[in-house]
C-alpha cells in the first residue's frame, strides 16, 4: 500500500516577487469614492508618523550619537595606573 502523503508546494522567492510586482503594476479598477475626510485622515497619519519618528530620534539621540562617536583609547592609560597603585 502506498503512503498517502500530500506534497506541499512552496513558492520560490522569485515567484513571490513576480506575483507581488504583477499585483502592483496591473491594478484592477476599484469603484470607490474617497471623500475629503479620507484625505485629511491620510495627511494626519503622515504627520503623526513624522512626529513619532522625531520623538524617537530625540529620545535616543545620545545613544545614537555615542554609537557613531569614536571610542577613546584609554585602555593603555588604565594599565599603567594599575601598576603604579600596586607598588
Amino acid at each position: 500500500m502506498l503512503s498517502m502523503r500530500k506534497k506541499i508546494r512552496v513558492l520560490k522567492p522569485q515567484s513571490l516577487l513576480g506575483l507581488t510586482f504583477a499585483l502592483f503594476v496591473l491594478p484592477l479598477q476599484a469603484y470607490a469614492y474617497l471623500d475629503p475626510t479620507t484625505g485629511s485622515m491620510l495627511i494626519s497619519a503622515i504627520v503623526g508618523l513624522f512626529a513619532s519618528l522625531v520623538l524617537a530620534i530625540k529620545t535616543y539621540w545620545y545613544r545614537i550619537k555615542s554609537f557613531f562617536k569614536p571610542k577613546p583609547q584609554a585602555a593603555q592609560n588604565d594599565t599603567s595606573q594599575d601598576d603604579d597603585e600596586t607598588t
